[in-house]
């Protein structure tokens, strides 16, 4: 059963480098600043990507479970599928700044991420230790810095688009706070959006997150923990990473699974908790993490769910929230078995053809 839990500029830009000439340069034209905020149409598809997003350092992204081409997979399936047409139809982000960064982050966590033995422990890639940290920059911090600012870009799609919904293909950094990674999450992204969408002055009072990846999302619940304007929905495996019992205070709606839950129960938990969620907050924009680490044979999640259940899932929480015209955010945040692309990109399409990506055909 769910259950309720009360509680409560002169910044060094090496750390921003991706660490070759062309690319520094480029740095030092933002010099740290805001970038300029791409135009949001209603013409264009709310799907965020760009090729940026995967990580590639010398194979050793295969250390870590994390299938760092899942961005590119779903993109490309989605163009199989006919959603996409070209590469125009959607929005391509810029990478996040340093200043956009610090909205957030502390200049200390900031500076850490200089040392490759502190980005080694949060990509859980120990050899990452022996890389120098430029290398690390461009093939690793780099892409998730696109990913970053690809959530704020969707996030900002599904509010000013009038569509009422974004997805982007990558993001959900959700292990990741203020001043601490961890997970893979080097960056949070989910603060982030938070801060942005409060401080937009479009009338973004109440922000539900709907965390159904299967690990607790203890970074942005660390951050958030006093904010009463967002109320927190996490579902998830509580018996693995990262039982964080501190950040557990912040959750408003806790629905605690055991491992190798399946289906029926899954899908059961969900409805009547997102509902209740929804009818108590009435909140006017939803930030959905979709991890798909919920798959049965996922190795860290240790869910039973099928394909299907996450097809039904996603289109429950897109119908949830479409019906009662909130905008909705999708990032697709956890997911460990080569086969998640396509379980997404079945979802997407599913979504479409359900008439739950309203413009879509």
């Amino acid at each position: 059963m769910c259950f309720r839990l009360n509680g409560a500029a002169s910044a060094d830009q090496s750390s921003m480098s991706s660490g070759t000439d062309e690319e520094d340069k480029e740095d030092e034209a933002t010099g740290g600043k805001l970038t300029a905020e791409l135009p949001i149409s209603r013409d264009r598809i709310p799907i965020v990507y760009r090729p940026e997003y995967g990580v590639r350092f010398l194979g050793l992204q295969k250390l870590h479970p994390f299938d760092a081409a899942k961005g590119g997979n779903i993109y490309r399936l989605l163009k199989t599928n006919g959603l996409i047409q070209t590469d125009g139809d959607v929005y391509a982000p810029n990478e996040i700044t340093l200043e956009e960064l610090l909205a957030v982050h502390t200049q200390r966590y900031i500076d850490s991420l200089k040392w490759s033995l502190n980005v080694a422990k949060i990509a859980e890639i120990p050899p990452l230790l022996f890389v120098p940290n430029c290398f690390v920059q461009r093939s690793y911090l780099r892409p998730m810095r696109y990913q970053t600012g690809g959530s704020l870009l969707a996030a900002r799609a599904a509010l000013e688009s009038g569509l009422g919904w974004a997805i982007n293909l990558g993001g959900g950094f959700h292990h990741c706070s203020a001043d601490r990674g961890g997970g893979f999450c080097p960056y949070a992204d989910i603060t982030l959006a938070v801060k942005m969408l409060l401080s937009s002055g479009k009338g973004i009072e109440r922000i539900l997150i709907v965390d159904l990846d299967a690990h607790q999302g203890n970074g942005y619940e660390r951050d958030l923990m006093e904010d009463r304007r967002v109320f927190i929905l996490d579902m998830y495996n509580y018996r693995i990473y990262p039982r964080d019992q501190h950040a557990k205070l912040a959750i408003r709606r806790a629905v605690e699974l055991k491992p190798h839950t399946d289906d029926e129960e899954y899908l059961r938990k969900l409805k009547h908790c997102l509902s209740q969620s929804i009818a108590e907050f009435e909140p006017n924009f939803i930030i959905y993490n979709a991890g798909t680490d919920i798959l049965k044979g996922d190795p860290l999640g240790l869910l039973d769910i099928t394909p299907e259940g996450v097809v039904e899932r996603d289109e429950f929480v897109f119908r949830s929230a479409l019906e009662r015209s909130i905008p909705l955010v999708m990032l697709l945040s956890g997911g460990y078995l080569r086969s998640s692309a396509r379980v997404i990109a079945n979802s997407i399409v599913n979504l479409r053809d359900k008439a739950l990506l309203p413009t879509v055909q």
